[in-house]
């Protein structure tokens, strides 16, 4: 691990000092650049356009003056520029690293101001949405040259560009994985503004996946531990199409503490979660939800006592049976759980935490009472079984093999 950080952090240094002998040229070119700028404003914008069709320009023709007229144009010739470097930028990773080298992100940042009009903002971040494709380097440029706040300002903007912020923001959030420092809070206003309104799947999609990049970095849970986007993402798993994204972004926090006390005290929770495992065609979701369940059930009676409350047995009894061989495994760990808490007895290794009954308790049953006991656990699994069985299998003959393994079979040596 000190390795780790130690090789991070000397990458990053690089990328700062590399950055800033880049800032040096800009610098250095703007001052030699300073006589031609006047002429260059005063030239016919409707030019720039026929330019740009030229058959003798090359690409590095193009490449050269449209850095120049980002660094030193009016607006109009900044716009034609960011559209020269979005074509640019999608043929080719050395390009896209090359045009990073000569200063056009930071411009391009700058036009994602609210002084500028949408479709020049929108420009720019397709542009820079080109620049960012494969290479963590421009990515972290942008963020140092502060894109993040920049698209924070932008709340108001039309459907179209929703959808292309939201493939930037995503973009720029898998720096995480790099150990790169990114400020979620800069980044969550934005993405819960994004999916609270009237956004498409699509764009709901990206925000979702800017959520679960940013999950799985632990310095980024106590900004998602809130109420507010803990209940976006519950409302959001209980959407078939968004459910597996949001169920493992809620999977990396409830494995924390700040995230298991903000899923424990949200009203949709446990309910929610046993809804989805009755989503015979969305195996995934229900293994995920299983998974959730069991870190909320686990050494906390009051969750398994809400969870018992919500009628969770007879479905995980139906999930044991016909869903996932990981569902499966899940749901008969819990049920497992569940049955020890009833007998008052757990295992080693189970688990609830229960207290044990000793042998010279005045509470002890008889074998009498035992074996009375035991068969009516016996009758009541049996009944559910069989309920399950009929539901999933329509008219199937009752005597099945399940129903024989059942009746062979004591509630002790029952495989949960």
């Amino acid at each position: 691990m000190v390795e780790s950080s130690s090789s991070s952090s000397s990458t990053w240094n690089q990328v700062l000092l590399k950055l800033r002998f880049f800032s040096k040229i800009r610098r250095f070119v703007r001052k030699r650049c300073d006589g031609e700028r006047t002429a260059e404003s005063n030239v016919d914008h409707s030019k720039i356009h026929v330019e740009h069709d030229h058959d003798n320009d090359d690409e590095s023709t193009i490449m050269q003056r449209s850095v120049k007229r980002l660094h030193f144009g009016s607006r109009e010739e900044k716009a034609a520029a960011a559209r020269e470097i979005k074509r640019l930028a999608g043929d080719d990773l050395s390009r896209r690293k090359l045009m990073a080298e000569l200063g056009v992100i930071q411009p391009l940042v700058a036009m994602v101001g609210p002084e500028y009009t949408t479709s020049r903002r929108r420009l720019a971040v397709q542009a820079l949405l080109e620049l960012a494709n494969g290479t963590c380097t421009n990515k972290a440029l942008m963020v140092e040259a502060g894109i993040l706040s920049k698209l924070s300002k932008n709340i108001s903007i039309n459907e179209v560009a929703k959808h292309e912020f939201a493939q930037l923001v995503m973009s720029l959030s898998s720096l995480v994985n790099t150990q790169f420092p990114v400020d979620s809070s800069k980044i969550l206003p934005l993405v819960l503004h994004m999916i609270e309104s009237e956004s498409s799947v699509d764009t709901k999609m990206l925000c979702l996946g800017t959520l679960y990049n940013l999950s799985t970095v632990i310095d980024n849970v106590g900004s998602l531990a809130k109420g507010d986007v803990v209940h976006t993402l519950l409302k959001l798993s209980s959407m078939k199409e968004a459910s597996e994204k949001a169920l493992a972004t809620l999977g990396n926090l409830v494995v924390t503490l700040m995230g298991k006390k903000a899923l424990e005290s949200s009203p949709m929770v446990p309910q929610c979660l046993i809804e989805i495992l009755t989503w015979d065609d969305k195996s995934k979701s229900q293994e995920l939800s299983a998974y959730i369940l069991m870190i909320l059930a686990h050494q906390s009676s009051l969750q398994r006592t809400k969870m018992a409350e919500g009628g969770i047995v007879p479905i995980l009894l139906q999930v044991a049976l016909l869903g996932s061989p990981l569902a499966q495994k899940r749901s008969l760990k819990l049920l497992q759980w569940f049955k020890d808490e009833r007998q008052m007895r757990m295992g080693p290794h189970s688990g609830p935490q229960s207290r044990r009954l000793s042998f010279n308790s005045p509470t002890n049953h008889d074998d009498e009472g035992k074996k009375l006991m035991k068969n009516m656990v016996r009758q009541s699994l049996y009944k559910n079984m069989e309920t399950i069985t009929r539901r999933a299998n329509g008219n199937t003959d009752p005597n099945s093999k399940l129903k024989l393994l059942v009746i062979s079979s004591s509630s002790k040596s029952l495989p949960y």
